[in-house]
Formats: structure tokens, C-alpha cells, sequence
């Protein structure tokens, strides 16, 4: 019997933390630890991806635009246009900080690293 929050095209937000984040290179980078859903809309916006540190602990984390991850089913995660080496250089925040949502020149940075429009 399939998982209630996993039917067809469709996916429970708790199977998606936690997935597997790989580079264009197909190395793995990381893993999503939350998805930012616009309220207006209801679309999923951003995941946060959670890079470094040991067993997550003292990850910095990495706001991703949802559009720029693809998943592919044979890694069993999703896959981004980047390689760790160049999300080392993406805008992050660490573990003792927040990221301000509001910031629209923060957002617009983001979307602008990854090549996707800011809507």
C-alpha cells in the first residue's frame, strides 16, 4: 500500500526534508531540511538545503529556488544545476543566524545565482 503522503505526482512535505540534494555532477551536496511555501499562492518556493558540518550539526544553510531542483528518481533525490564547489560560493546563512525572507534584494540575490526569475 503506497504512503498517504506520497501518491502519484505528489509529495508530503516530511518525505521532502530530509531528501538528498545532488550537483550537476550527480556528487551529493547536502539535503533539504525545510520547504518555504508561498501563502498566497500554496506553491512551494524555496527549499533550504543544509551543507557542512558534521552529522548536521553546524550546517550552513542554503536557500534554493524550487524550480532550480529536478528530481531524479534513479538517485532517489533531487538534482541542481551546481556543484559544491560552486554552492560554496551561493548565498547562505549559518547556524546561529536566520534569513530574512522579507529582504526582497536577499531573494532576488538568490534566484539570480541559480539563473531562475524572481516572480
Amino acid at each position: 500500500m503506497m504512503d498517504e503522503s506520497e501518491t502519484g505526482a505528489l509529495i508530503g512535505s516530511d518525505k521532502v526534508e530530509g531528501t538528498s540534494v545532488y550537483g550537476i555532477d550527480r556528487n551529493k551536496i547536502g539535503s533539504i531540511e525545510r520547504v518555504m511555501i508561498d501563502k498566497k499562492s500554496g506553491r512551494v518556493s524555496y527549499a533550504v538545503l543544509g551543507f557542512g558540518g558534521f552529522l548536521g550539526l553546524g550546517n550552513d544553510h542554503y536557500p534554493l529556488p524550487w524550480q532550480s531542483l529536478k528530481y531524479d528518481t534513479a538517485l532517489g533525490g533531487y538534482v541542481t544545476g551546481i556543484t559544491e564547489k560552486e554552492l560554496q560560493n551561493a548565498p547562505h546563512y549559518g547556524a546561529q543566524a536566520e534569513w530574512n525572507w522579507g529582504d526582497d534584494a536577499k531573494v532576488r540575490a538568490v534566484n539570480a545565482y541559480y539563473g531562475v526569475p524572481f516572480a
